[in-house]
Order: structure tokens, then sequence, then C-alpha cells
């Protein structure tokens, strides 16, 4: 079973706050593009900065990731299981166990199905793992253009930019308003009721690990 983390990130981000144009402005832009592009207000924020302090990244990430190694566990549990119910019928079979050719067939059945029904469980926990993954990533950008709508009422840039890796080859740090975006979610972020207990039981058990 492939491990789902919760780092999406630049799918999920649009970092986009675009003034509205109207078509004289329009129209001054194909006439002078060096004057309107000088006039222009951008912003970007680092994503793995984001990633690594919006609290909302940190808390589903645990999560998620909670809930693939419960989803492992499951799976190699009920593994375990199959290989021992395998591993006596061979032993069964050499010895001569099998008094019916037809009571082989039927336990050659039974593990064959349970062999499909541990290969249905990986395929569905696998799903349930990446939709939840997909829809949180929806939250997440969600969340992030609802603040930066209201932050942008007041800094009016005309663009906010994601920054990941070298997707944008150079960036003045005087434009970098991470901080400051961070600072916003974060105060604006609710963590839900199963999220806390999520986050308090890891507290719990890495304080028992000490």
């Amino acid at each position: 079973m492939k491990k789902i983390l919760f780092l999406a990130i630049s799918a999920a981000l649009a970092l986009t706050a675009c003034n509205n144009k109207n078509e004289n402005e329009a129209a001054e832009v194909a006439e002078n593009p060096e004057e309107t592009v000088t006039g222009l207000k951008v912003a970007y924020v680092e994503v793995d900065s984001l990633m690594s302090q919006y609290q909302f990244c940190k808390d589903y990430t645990l999560l998620l990731n909670k809930k693939g190694e419960n989803a492992a566990n499951t799976l190699q549990q009920k593994q375990r299981t199959l290989q021992q119910h395998a591993a006596a019928l061979q032993k069964k079979y050499e010895s001569n166990g099998f008094t019916t050719r037809d009571e082989l067939e039927r336990a050659q059945n039974q593990l064959n199905k349970e062999q499909q029904d541990l290969a249905e469980l990986d395929q569905r926990l696998t799903n349930e793992l990446a939709m939840e993954n997909a829809k949180l990533n929806e939250e997440l950008r969600d969340s992030i253009q609802a603040f930066l709508k209201v932050y942008n009422k007041a800094k009016k840039f005309d663009y906010i930019l994601s920054r990941q890796g070298d997707n944008i080859l150079f960036a003045n740090k005087k434009f970098d308003i991470t901080d400051e975006v961070v600072a916003g979610l974060n105060k604006r972020y609710k963590a839900k009721p199963e999220v806390k207990k999520a986050t308090n039981d890891d507290k719990k058990a890495e304080i028992t690990k000490k």
C-alpha cells in the first residue's frame, strides 16, 4: 500500500490576487507595457515555509499519516494471517491431510477468496486516503484564498505568487510576504475536534516515549 502524504501543495495553491482592469487600462498596457509593468505590485509566498508553519498543514499531515499508518498496520496483519493460512494449507497438502480432491479445491478456493478480499481492502483504503487527501488540499486552497482576499484589500497587490523550488528563478526578498500570510492564516485557523484529539494523542505519545 502506498503511503499518502499531505504534500500536494503546488496543485492546491493558487495564490493570485489580481486587481480588475477596465478596457481603457487594457489599451494603455498595449501602448506602453513598460510603464504598466513598472507599476505592478507583486509579492510572493514561500510554499515550503507555509507548509511547515501553517498549523492546518501540520495538523492534517499528522492526521493523514496516522490514518495511513493504521491502514498499513491493518493490511499487514491480514497479510500475516493469509500467509499463515497458506502455509497451513501447504503443510496439510504435503502430509496428505486432504481426504478428497473436493476438500482440497474448497480450501484453495477459500484461500483465493481471502487473497482477493485483501487486494480489495488495500484498494479501498488507498482510495479513501486519496479522496481525503484531495478534500484537504481543496480546504487548504480555499482557506488560503479566503485569507488573501481579505489581506489584499489593504495591501492591494496585483499578483501574489507561490514560490516553490525553482519555479521562480529569482525573487527579491523584500517582496516576500510569507511571514505575514502564515501569521494571518494561523490566527484564523480553528482546529476541528477530531484534529485536536489526534494532535493531543500524538503529544501524549511523545511524552510517554521520553
